[in-house]
């Protein structure tokens, strides 16, 4: 399964460097609007929603979060690259079991992960992907893109390949949300600036994990990692 997910991932890579750009549209279908608070962050998706797709939409992610800002996220994946990545929060991933996330104060589960963007671990046969609660206020295109990086890792194994990635996963999903969220890359959140650095190290590369690897192999925190791990063996097949 491992290697059938990288293939699947190379795939949507491939298509994004070497065709036009694809968006999912938001569902246009008549009825009563739903009232939720995303409308207050400009969510196209939720507002096009009569009141028995979005109850389908919650049910579909009920275990995974109540959240509605983090299930707009998780359909901003569909029609990108990061499909897989909401594939595999719904379910679709090593465990067969769907990811839980939830925003939350990182410093109070370990003091070196207080500054995380994110952290994904899995506990007993269960994969989780806690988010900064710093975020809470990040556009949901930016928290796509966080989501489509913490969503490649499935097990307690990690490596600078698979770092390299998922960071690369990450660049690609934002490159393709900040085209159609033009006003989303140019906010003011400390998110966002993190995916406007992953685009332009993507770019520099020529959209090749070029400079992405570079930035990975450096950083301190990814000191203790192997350079490979189940799945991530080899970087010429990445």
């Amino acid at each position: 399964m491992v290697k059938t997910r990288i293939k699947i991932i190379n795939i949507a890579l491939c298509a994004l460097f070497l065709c036009n750009i694809a968006y999912s549209e938001p569902i246009s279908n008549p009825g009563k609007n739903v009232k939720t608070n995303c409308e207050k962050n400009q969510s196209v998706y939720f507002q096009n929603l009569n009141e028995e797709q979005f109850n389908n939409l919650k049910k579909m992610y009920k275990k995974v979060t109540d959240n509605e800002k983090i299930i707009y996220a998780c359909e901003l994946l569909l029609s990108t690259p990061g499909e897989f990545s909401r594939n595999a929060i719904l379910g679709k991933n090593l465990t067969e079991k769907p990811i839980k996330i939830e925003f939350r104060n990182l410093g109070e589960m370990s003091e070196k992960h207080a500054s995380f963007d994110a952290l994904g671990y899995k506990r007993k046969d269960k994969l989780y992907i806690y988010i900064n609660q710093k975020h809470e206020d990040a556009p949901p295109s930016a928290l796509a893109a966080l989501l489509a990086h913490e969503a490649i890792h499935q097990d307690e194994f990690n490596s600078l390949n698979e770092e390299t990635y998922a960071w690369t996963m990450e660049a690609v999903v934002w490159h393709n949300l900040s085209q159609k969220f033009p006003d989303d890359a140019n906010k003011m959140h400390p998110l966002v600036n993190r995916e406007n650095t992953l685009k332009m190290l993507l770019q520099k590369g020529n959209y090749t994990d070029k400079y992405i690897r570079k930035s990975v192999y450096s950083n301190p925190g990814y000191s203790n990692l192997n350079s490979r791990s189940p799945g991530f063996e080899d970087p010429e097949n990445l």
